[in-house]
C-alpha cells in the first residue's frame, strides 16, 4: 500500500457499533491530535444513528409536555435556563475558548466550560475546533455548515450528526488542550447534563412538597426547565449556521455570505450581528455600533467591572468603519 493511502476497516457488527455509541455516551475517549501535515482520516459522512439517539431523545421529550402540563414557575425557570446557557454558549464557548476575545483565571476558564457544557452542545474544546475551522474555510466546500454548500438542513443540525461532520480537527485548539481539566470536562461532557437534568427533577419536587400551590412537579419541571428549554438552545444556536448566512444585510465584504440579522441577535443575546463578527472575529462586541443590540457584550462588560475577566478586545474604529458595504437584504 502506497504511504499515506487509506486502506477502510472492515464493517463491524451492528451489535459491535451500537455498543461502542452506548459507551461513548459516556466517555467519548481520549482526545487524538493528528500531526501537523497529516491528513485527517477519511470518514464515511453518514448519519451515525447510534451515536445521535440521545439527540433525538432530547426532541422526543419535550412531547412530555401533553402529560406533565406548564405552570408559570415551570415556563419561567424554562426562560431563565434558555437565557443562562445561550449567554454560555455565546459569551463563554464561542467569545472566549473559539476567540479568546478577553482573558480569565484558569478556576473562571474551568466555571465558563462547565457552565457551556450544561447547553449540551459537546465540550468546550470540541466547540471550538469546529467553530476555528468554520472561520477558515467560511462557506468554501471545507464548510460543513455551509448553507451555501449543504443547504439549510445539513448546515442547521445535519451536519454534526454524521460521523466525518462530527470529528474535529484538534490541531485548531492545541491551546486549549494543554489544560486537563478542559481535555476532562469534553471528555466526559455528558456528566454536567445529566446533573442538570437531575436538579431541575429535584427542584420540581421540592417545590411540588413546600409550595403546592405554584402548580409545578418534578415531572414538569424536567420537561420544561432541561428538555424544552436545551432544544429551544440548540435550535436558537443553529441559526447562526444555517439563517445569518442567508438572511440578512452585509455591511463588510468578508468573503463569505455572512450578513448581520437583528432579530437572530435578539434570540442569541447578540450573534445574528454576524456579519460584524466575520469581518473582526477577535472583537469582544459583536453589536458593533450603539445601536446593535448586543445582551452577551453587555453582560461580559458587567463582568469586566467586577474583575472576573479582563482584557476585553475592542473593534478599532478604523476597522470598523472601513470599506462599508451596503447590500439588498436578502429574504427581506
Amino acid at each position: 500500500m502506497a504511504d499515506g493511502a487509506y486502506s477502510p476497516k472492515p464493517a463491524s457488527p451492528a451489535w459491535r457499533r451500537w455498543g461502542r455509541a452506548f459507551v461513548h455516551w459516556f466517555d467519548t475517549g481520549p482526545h487524538v491530535v493528528p500531526k501537523d501535515g497529516e491528513p485527517l482520516p477519511d470518514i464515511p459522512d453518514r448519519v451515525e444513528w447510534a451515536r445521535i439517539l440521545p439527540f433525538v431523545g432530547m426532541h422526543l421529550a419535550c412531547f412530555a409536555v401533553i402529560w406533565v402540563g406548564w405552570s408559570p414557575v415551570a415556563v419561567g425557570v424554562a426562560v431563565g435556563a434558555y437565557l443562562l446557557r445561550m449567554f454560555a454558549i455565546t459569551g463563554f464557548y464561542h467569545r472566549y475558548f473559539s476567540h479568546r476575545s478577553f482573558k480569565t483565571s484558569r478556576v473562571g476558564q474551568f466555571i465558563f466550560g462547565v457552565l457551556g457544557a450544561s447547553a449540551v452542545q459537546r465540550g468546550p474544546v470540541w466547540w471550538a475546533a469546529h467553530h476555528r475551522h468554520h472561520h477558515a474555510y467560511s462557506d468554501k466546500p471545507e464548510d460543513v455548515h455551509s448553507p451555501v454548500q449543504r443547504g439549510f438542513i445539513l448546515s442547521h443540525m445535519g451536519w454534526f450528526l454524521t460521523a466525518r461532520g462530527f470529528r474535529p480537527d484538534l490541531r485548531r485548539v492545541r491551546d486549549l488542550l494543554q489544560f486537563p481539566e478542559l481535555r476532562w470536562l469534553d471528555r466526559f461532557d455528558i456528566l454536567v447534563p445529566v446533573a442538570l437534568a437531575v436538579g431541575m427533577f429535584g427542584l420540581g419536587a421540592l417545590l411540588a412538597r413546600v409550595a403546592p400551590q405554584l402548580g409545578t412537579s418534578a415531572g414538569q419541571m424536567l420537561v420544561w426547565g432541561f428538555f424544552i428549554s436545551t432544544v429551544a438552545c440548540y435550535h436558537g444556536t443553529y441559526t447562526i449556521n444555517s439563517l445569518s448566512h442567508v438572511f440578512g444585510r452585509q455591511r463588510y465584504r468578508t468573503g463569505d455570505t455572512s450578513r448581520n440579522n437583528w432579530l437572530l441577535a435578539l434570540v442569541t443575546l447578540g450573534e445574528g450581528w454576524h456579519n460584524n463578527h466575520h469581518h473582526f472575529p477577535s472583537s469582544t462586541r459583536q453589536g458593533f455600533y450603539w445601536w446593535e443590540i448586543d445582551i452577551t457584550y453587555y453582560v461580559l462588560k458587567v463582568m469586566s467591572w467586577l474583575g472576573i475577566i479582563w482584557d476585553l478586545k475592542p473593534v478599532p474604529v478604523a476597522i470598523r468603519d472601513h470599506s462599508p458595504r451596503r447590500i439588498t437584504p436578502r429574504g427581506g
